[in-house]
């Protein structure tokens, strides 16, 4: 007999092919379980390579060992008349044809069956949830029917990270915000904010109920797991009027494909919404897959607002530019960074903002219809160079190029403020909380608005739902406390600056809300101390909030002394202020602020002569 028929009659090749089905089966559901559970990156390379391994015995034991009516035995010890592979063989056969049944099943599983709300399971969780009071309805079914918008509207939520390192949380977040961002280029196409999306982050709520609350009737979730260069991304878009999943995708690629990916999801998004467009689908800027790498973990350290990450998430963005200096977004990120940096004068303000500019300018030599970088010049303009009119052009521009851009439109309401122009930036913040119903940052800064235009209980309410949905916010608390002081509600107002005291960890709220309640509470010598020492170890943050306690108090010298300090420190957006502040009523016509008023070119007559045309968007 031949070698190859006595391996056919040992049945070597049917359970070589066996080994093989199985092995098959088993990586696949380890992929999938390995996608579900904590495991590390290495799992599936480990189990590769065991089954590899694993091949070689297999095969010499089917040709060494025969299975007989008597059990296993070595084949030489075999009785020929008593053999019985030919039904042993027989049986292989069976079990390859139900392992390849089985396989084919568990890759339709994997692949076309759609997953149950990924992106807000528990599996998202990645720190504490902050407690939310009086933000949310208590049940979402009774209001779905009313808060769905007309006509298409999406919320795109946060992918859920399924990495077993949870560094890898950029990844999946900043994925989440471009696909965002690329739906937002759609006209047609209503976007709940990132703001608004990112806030369900980790929480277990339901798909109606984000639905509700956004004023969105679909919304988009998926999860991210990337491994080295290997991304699997799944996706599905959900109608939350029906509750009925409309598509649902998997995609097991490298990171060379992860803008194809982007792009499909957008289009499929597109397609089922039935979104009419004037032009071809929204489609991913596209870089580097290195550069992009790099580029999300830079916008992921700068979101998280620290100087360290700020700094980090400059070098980032020049390592990306290294790589592709035609990558128009890096430009803008880069730009936002050092604005930010400069901004919290973590940075000199001289350095800062013209780093900023070059960025924004390097920006538009490569896309010159970038409406984020016409924007970030606008507020450098505005800000640093206090050129009111290049700021209203740069804004115009890219309110032409973007009319429905969150971050232009809120942009362009800070501008209207600036100018006193306080209805206009009211309408503006007003649109923006229709649109991002749950970000507390256009409530606070509505809430700036209402109490520049002197509505003092507007501006409460404002400050307060922007509370509502995030307690800890800084700037609504410090505003709030302000508020107070300017009403003469001291005992609230002290009341306000410890608890802000205790929050952010900052003695200097403590002893501003020591000298701006006490002389109302009766405590006068206290207040006096307290003030002393707030100007000599708090002047440079708080000179602005010190010139307002004076005038309460009726230092008029010291207020306009300090009013000069704000200016030469910060430059000349607080005497924006002076001229809308309720607190600094007593020297707004003194002389000397007048002419320090003049010398600015801030007058009501210059103000006005400033033209920035401004469309609200439909």
């Amino acid at each position: 007999m031949s070698f190859i028929q006595e391996l056919k009659r040992r049945n070597v090749a049917r359970v070589a092919v066996l080994y093989v089905i199985a092995a098959w089966l088993l990586l696949q559901v380890t992929d999938v379980l390995s996608s579900l559970l904590p495991v590390p990156e290495w799992t599936g390379s480990l189990v590769v390579v065991l089954l590899i391994l694993g091949f070689f015995p297999v095969v010499i034991f089917s040709w060494v060992y025969e299975l007989t009516p008597d059990g296993l035995k070595r084949e030489k010890d075999v009785d020929r008349s008593r053999s019985i592979t030919g039904e042993t063989g027989r049986k292989i056969n069976v079990l390859i044809v139900v392992l390849l049944i089985a396989t084919i099943g568990v890759v339709i599983a994997d692949r076309f069956i759609p997953r149950d709300s990924p992106a807000i399971t528990p599996a998202a969780v990645t720190g504490p949830v902050e407690e939310e009071t009086g933000s949310r309805p208590t049940d979402p079914t009774t209001m779905a029917a009313s808060k769905f918008a007309p006509g298409p509207s999406i919320a795109v939520l946060p992918f859920v990270n399924m990495s077993s390192d949870l560094e890898q949380e950029y990844f999946s977040d900043g994925l989440s915000e471009e696909l965002l961002n690329l739906l937002a280029k759609v006209p047609d196409l209503r976007v709940a904010s990132r703001t608004s999306a990112f806030s369900y982050k980790g929480k277990d709520v339901k798909i109606a109920e984000v639905a509700a609350e956004l004023n969105v009737a679909h919304v988009l979730e998926g999860s991210v797991r990337k491994s080295g260069n290997k991304v699997r991304i799944t996706a599905q878009l959900i109608d939350a009027r029906e509750d009925v999943h409309l598509w649902s995708e998997t995609w097991d690629r490298t990171l060379d494909d992860v803008f194809a990916i982007q792009d499909e999801i957008a289009g499929s998004v597109v397609e089922q919404l039935k979104v009419t467009l004037l032009g071809s689908g929204p489609k991913i800027e596209e870089t580097d897959p290195e550069a992009y790498n790099l580029y999300l973990k830079a916008i992921h350290l700068g979101r998280g607002g620290t100087a360290d990450g700020m700094f980090e998430a400059v070098d980032l963005f020049k390592r990306v530019l290294e790589i592709d200096p035609q990558y128009a977004p890096a430009w803008v990120g880069l730009s936002s960074a050092y604005t930010n940096l400069a901004g919290s004068q973590v940075m000199a303000r001289e350095e800062g903002y013209e780093l900023a500019r070059q960025a924004d300018l390097k920006a538009l030599d490569v896309d010159p219809d970038n409406a984020i970088a016409h924007a970030g010049l606008g507020w450098v303009a505005r800000v640093y160079d206090n050129d009111d009119q290049a700021a209203a052009r740069y804004y115009e521009k890219a309110l032409r190029l973007a009319p429905n851009n969150d971050r232009v439109l809120n942009g362009a309401a800070v501008m209207l403020q600036s100018l006193l122009r306080l209805d206009e930036a009211i309408d503006i913040y007003r649109i923006l909380i229709e649109r991002d119903p749950v970000n507390p940052s256009a409530r606070h800064n509505l809430g700036v608005a209402y109490y520049s235009a002197g509505n003092m209980d507007a501006a409460r309410a404002s400050f307060d739902a922007a509370l509502s949905l995030s307690p800890d916010m800084v700037l609504a608390r410090w505003w709030r406390a302000y508020v107070y002081c300017v009403e003469e509600a001291f005992q609230d107002c002290l009341d306000a600056y410890e608890s802000l005291a205790d929050l952010a960890d900052n003695e200097g709220f403590r002893v501003l809300g020591h000298a701006a309640a006490y002389a109302g509470l009766g405590r006068e010598e206290d207040g006096a101390r307290a003030l002393v020492t707030l100007e000599r170890d708090y002047g440079d943050q708080y000179a602005y909030a010190i010139a307002s306690i004076h005038a309460r108090l009726g230092n008029l010298d010291e207020a306009i002394g300090w009013i000069e300090r704000e200016v030469e420190l910060h430059g000349q957006a607080g005497l924006r202020w002076v001229k809308a502040d309720p607190a600094l009523r007593a020297i707004r016509d003194d002389p000397r602020m007048v002419f320090l008023i003049e010398r600015s070119r801030m007058t009501d007559e210059d103000l006005a002569r400033i033209e920035f045309d401004v469309d609200l968007p439909k």
